[in-house]
């Protein structure tokens, strides 16, 4: 019977801080990532997160040298690997790379695929320090078998062991959970960030899956065709979204359409105070399908119900509700309604309807 791995807790000597400042880059004359200034610290998961197209891989690659910017500098513990007159070269940043199909060469055992980038240590010394990193992992009990033998989740384990084997000062990870069963990327997820954690390493970790991101990230950049939109800690980005972009990236929304009167925004789900923005405005109104109450006639504004979704732990309604031109959406704990059940109320707490000025 085999024995249980034993993770090694044996961390990274140095975590380092990277930097982009005022980065721009194009592809055929198409601009892909646009003046963005951002930094991770030290130790530091950061996670940038967008949709397809965003310029998240891009800024990635350029980190790693893979790309050169048009222009903007990437700092490395405030060095400047790529600027206007300087680009260092990618195996002499001090950075490790775990791509998305996590690379692994078939034709060599684990140890010497995680050995691999350890070129620069006589053989016994790389060997042994790819058995830590296989131990960190919980994976040492491997180290003779072949890729093909192992599922995705402990290929995935062995690309980090790679990443991590040379010590690197920052650790950049493109999508590194997109190819798991849905399943495993729970316990895979939190295996890796418990290995980061130890490792002390500072981590850039590219997604588009919001909730992904704020599990893993201890700060998130949140990206849109090229351009920083937001960044800061999960419950920020979650509960104070500066755009319709933001908020609707972060939840399914019921979106409407308004105008600043009185220093108010009336709705069909109640009145909101427009503090900061323009009088006589127009606004776009944002309210998370999570945040609609619904119960029986009689406790709220009357609603319909036109079609109801049994999901397991909740359940998804689409409403008639006057004032909408569209059905209202809502997410509601299953069973907390009656079967059967088609007229009824809905309410909204004020401060549960978000607001954004229109831009021009």
């Amino acid at each position: 019977m085999a024995q249980p791995a034993v993770r090694r807790t044996a961390g990274v000597t140095f975590a380092s801080s990277l930097a982009f400042e005022s980065i721009h880059h194009s592809y055929h004359g198409k601009e892909t990532v646009r003046d963005i200034s951002l930094e991770a610290q030290p130790g530091e998961v950061l996670c940038l997160l967008g949709p397809s197209g965003s310029g998240k891989t891009t800024l990635l690659r350029i980190a790693a040298g893979i790309e050169a910017q048009v222009s903007g500098r990437v700092l490395i513990d405030g060095r400047t690997v790529a600027g206007p007159d300087l680009f260092v070269p990618p195996e002499k940043r001090g950075i490790g790379l775990m791509f998305q199909d996590y690379a692994l060469f078939p034709h060599l055992s684990v140890i010497d695929n995680v050995r691999f980038g350890l070129t620069a240590l006589p053989a016994s010394q790389a060997r042994a320090e790819a058995m830590v990193a296989l131990e960190r992992v919980g994976l040492a009990h491997y180290a003779q078998k072949y890729p093909h033998a192992l599922s995705g989740g402990e290929q995935q384990r062995v690309a980090l062991a790679r990443a991590l084997a040379p010590r690197p000062g920052v650790l950049l990870m493109d999508e590194p959970f997109s190819g798991l069963d849905s399943r495993l990327k729970d316990t895979i997820r939190a295996d890796t960030l418990d290995v980061l954690r130890q490792s002390r390493a500072t981590a850039i970790v590219v997604t588009h899956d919001a909730e992904e991101a704020m599990r893993m990230g201890d700060r998130i950049a949140l990206l849109s065709q090229g351009r920083l939109v937001q960044v800061g800690r999960a419950q920020d980005l979650y509960r104070r979204p500066q755009s319709l972009f933001a908020a609707a990236f972060f939840s399914e929304i019921n979106q409407m359409e308004g105008r600043v009167r009185h220093g108010a925004v009336a709705t069909p789900l109640g009145t909101r105070e427009a503090e900061g923005l323009t009088e006589g405005a127009a606004v776009d109104i944002a309210v998370r399908i999570s945040q609609i109450s619904v119960a029986g006639e009689g406790h709220g504004l009357s609603a319909r119900i036109l079609t109801r979704r049994f999901l397991g732990v909740v359940e998804l309604l689409t409403l008639a509700v006057d004032g909408l031109d569209v059905p209202l959406r809502a997410r509601i704990r299953a069973d907390h309604l009656p079967d059967g059940l088609v007229d009824v109320s809905v309410k909204v707490a004020p401060d549960d309807i978000l607001l954004f000025e229109k831009q021009a």
